[in-house]
């Protein structure tokens, strides 16, 4: 069940039995473990993709060369990081730094601290 038809059958107050609990909840499990694996094999893949080009350009054109700043060396980490952001984002979902709740909690926090400063005066 999608976010959109969650967030409709909560408004409308029906509750979900616990296997459909269940069900969403080996869903979400499931896809934050796919994208924990994803970026598992975009650091190891990619760390030896690195190391092949730097070492490439090591032993063809010694020292001098420019492979830290060359481009190929990591356009692969680049263009994949672009799909697995896009991966995050579709399983933590928009939410990810601006909860749906956020606001709250940053007004409660300024509140709390605007009533501790008048209150350090008085």
């Amino acid at each position: 069940m999608g976010r959109f038809r969650r967030r409709m059958y909560e408004q409308y107050g029906q509750e979900f039995s616990s296997d459909e609990s269940y069900n969403n909840a080996y869903r979400k499990v499931k896809r934050l473990r796919g994208f924990y694996s994803h970026l598992r094999v975009y650091i190891f893949v990619n760390i030896i993709v690195i190391i092949a080009n730097l070492n490439k350009e090591l032993f063809t054109e010694g020292i001098h060369s420019s492979g830290l700043t060359d481009w190929q060396t990591y356009s692969t980490a680049f263009f994949w990081g672009i799909g697995l952001a896009a991966h995050g984002l579709s399983v933590f979902g928009r939410d990810i730094f601006f909860s749906s709740d956020w606001e709250q909690k940053k007004i409660q926090k300024y509140m709390e601290k605007e009533a501790a400063n008048t209150n350090k005066w008085e």
